[in-house]
């Protein structure tokens, strides 16, 4: 039996004004959880939202104290970042990838979203002015990057990875880009909703034609370092983070500090982009701004600094602290985010004993490893009811079509579960496979 039946589900949806459960945004499903929470007493197991679930690093606060002492809150930041930070990017990548960007072209933003929202205007842009060039979707993928798109005026196209992993990816994205009009690739890896991880042989085949197309790509790295199958915590020392990075010069990368420093709040990320890109000149961005039409400093004068004015000072200063510690093995934070592994182990084994599946359970040579996200399936139901069916045993997720999946399933977060809720979630899994039984034919 249900813990929530579907009238108190449809109030819920209908208070918070929610058209539409099967297809929710992950704030929308958040407001439902809330309301139901509220409203009984009830907790939820909350797989919705992608907020970190750890505490912020200390380093990080104690450098922002410090900074904001020393008095730097009472300047402007420089629009390309402070020179710290840009030092510590720099350090940062060359001891985590193994690749040799200048600190001149770490920019910091506020947030990854700021980054994409500013890389997407910039990779389009420079194509032929007026004509916007199109944006690739390699999916699943994070629905707020297409949001932003709709607010641009930009188009995209999209393709589901699932049948295209491997050698495979070559002939779709020939396809793809031989027709002309794209700009720029965007994914992040590992993946936000499934968790796969790119392997070399797929990172080599995007960045060769990435080339050959001259298409700009966008590595969003937010879960930088957090593949549980690999060792990645050792600074200067194999193995390293996988990047498109090393088979193109056509690139910007998105690190975060929201994930792996638990620094969401500060809103905090740098766009690193390749040395050759960033002094690259585009006569659409003469014409339209009427500057010197350098790929680097178009993207920070004319572009992100119209967004934000600048990332906040201090908070600068607490990233690049973090960075620097990393890079000086003083700081773990590959072993700080481990807990998400630990939390999404347990998680899938309770599902799975329970009759769900793993939706994308492999990378090309390996299974998905464990992490922040993961993602499930149930038989017989699709993603639409499956999002809907959960809610009334008191589990929150979103369907795996707002993120450009053409799989039916659930995305599963891993940040906001807690010790105490493993046996509520046994408990309420147990209930909902003796209530939903598998045909055996």
């Amino acid at each position: 039996m249900k813990i929530f039946n579907d009238e108190l589900v449809a109030e819920a949806a209908r208070v918070n004004h929610v058209a539409d459960l099967s297809h929710a945004t992950i704030g929308e499903t958040l407001l439902v959880a809330q309301y139901l929470e509220q409203k009984t007493g009830i907790p939820f197991i909350r797989m919705d939202q992608g907020s970190p679930g750890l505490p912020a690093n200390r380093y990080g606060i104690e450098a922002e104290k410090r900074a904001l002492d020393a008095g730097i809150g009472a300047q402007y930041p420089p629009a390309a970042g402070i020179g710290e930070l840009k030092e510590a990017a720099s350090q940062f990548v060359k001891a985590f990838i193994d690749i040799d960007i200048s600190p001149r072209a770490c920019i910091p933003t506020v947030g990854s979203v700021a980054g994409s929202f500013g890389g997407f205007i910039a990779c389009c842009q420079r194509k032929s002015y007026p004509q916007m060039g199109r944006v690739l979707f390699i999916d699943p993928g994070f629905p707020i990057q297409k949001s932003q798109l709709r607010v641009l005026g930009i188009e995209w196209r999209e393709f589901d990875i699932f049948p295209y992993r491997g050698e495979a990816l070559r002939a779709k994205l020939e396809e793809e880009l031989s027709q002309g009009d794209i700009a720029a690739i965007i994914y992040s890896n590992p993946n936000n909703p499934a968790w796969i991880s790119l392997e070399e042989e797929e990172l080599q085949i995007i960045g060769e034609l990435a080339t050959r197309y001259d298409v700009i790509v966008m590595e969003d790295l937010a879960y930088f370092a957090m593949d549980s199958r690999h060792d990645l915590s050792h600074p200067y020392e194999p193995p390293y983070v996988r990047t498109v990075a090393r088979y193109t010069d056509n690139y910007l990368l998105m690190l975060s500090s929201s994930k792996i420093f638990s620094y969401a709040g500060q809103r905090m990320a740098l766009v690193c982009i390749s040395d050759r890109l960033f002094d690259r000149q585009f006569p659409a961005f003469v014409e339209r701004y009427h500057d010197e039409g350098v790929f680097g400093p178009t993207f920070i004068a004319s572009i992100q600094y119209m967004i934000t004015s600048g990332c906040t000072a201090t908070t600068q200063m607490g990233y690049a602290h973090m960075l620097r510690l990393s890079c000086e093995g003083k700081i773990n934070f590959v072993e700080d985010t481990r807990e998400y592994a630990i939390r999404a182990e347990k998680m899938k084994k309770i599902f799975c004993d329970n009759g769900f599946t793993i939706t994308y359970p492999r990378d090309v040579s390996e299974p998905i490893g464990d992490g922040f996200f993961f993602s499930l399936s149930y038989p017989g139901l699709s993603g639409s009811e499956l999002v809907k069916e959960l809610i009334g045993y008191g589990v929150s997720s979103i369907n795996l079509d707002t993120t450009g999946s053409l799989q039916q399933g659930v995305r599963a977060c891993t940040s906001r579960m807690r010790e105490e809720l493993y046996p509520v979630l046994e408990q309420r899994m147990i209930q909902f496979k003796a209530d939903h039984p598998i045909s055996t034919y």
